[in-house]
């Protein structure tokens, strides 16, 4: 398979759809729950959702698979597929989502690296319910539907994410 037939692979219409969609809406429920929802934070992460994350998630989730594939199923292959999305959703990730949050509401005023400490702080609070998600997401969901169980679950996240961005506050 070439590299342009592994990207179609991984890049569907479906991923599109549900990244843009699934995305935008758990930001838009951050936003307004802290009331200030802005158009072009909106339209920055449905172009987020729709491309990087339509991309890359899927395709790191194929590789989980292939990873994983020759394992028993049960608990030692949940364990290790929970282990790769963690390692995956890191606060590096984090922080790059935060980042694209922190341009599309604000530009570069303000910018800076106190984001990877509210990243790492957020992450740190986060685990026991992203080994949770991610667990389910990664043990009992079909390939199919990964990508579309984490978008949902990011939804979700996406809503802390962007209240830690204001409870773990570091200059970010």
């Amino acid at each position: 398979m070439t590299p342009t037939d592994q990207m179609k692979s991984v890049f569907t219409k479906p991923a599109v759809f549900y990244g843009l969609t699934i995305y935008t809406l758990g930001d838009s429920i951050a936003v307004l729950l802290l009331g200030n929802f802005q158009w072009i934070r909106a339209a920055g992460i449905m172009a987020v959702g729709a491309s990087v994350y339509a991309w890359e998630i899927p395709a790191w989730f194929r590789w989980i698979d292939r990873r994983t594939e020759i394992m028993d199923p049960g608990f030692k292959r949940i364990l290790i597929r929970t282990g790769l999305a963690l390692l995956y959703f890191n606060p590096i990730w984090i922080a790059r989502h935060l980042l694209f949050i922190h341009l599309f509401s604000h530009g570069f005023d303000g910018l800076s690296f106190g984001i990877l400490q509210t990243a790492l702080l957020s992450w740190l609070v986060n685990i026991p319910l992203s080994i949770i998600g991610n667990a389910v997401i990664q043990g009992w969901l079909p390939l199919k539907w990964r990508f579309t169980g984490s978008a949902a679950f990011s939804a979700l996240m996406a809503v802390y994410y962007a209240l830690s961005g204001v409870w773990f506050h570091a200059g970010s």
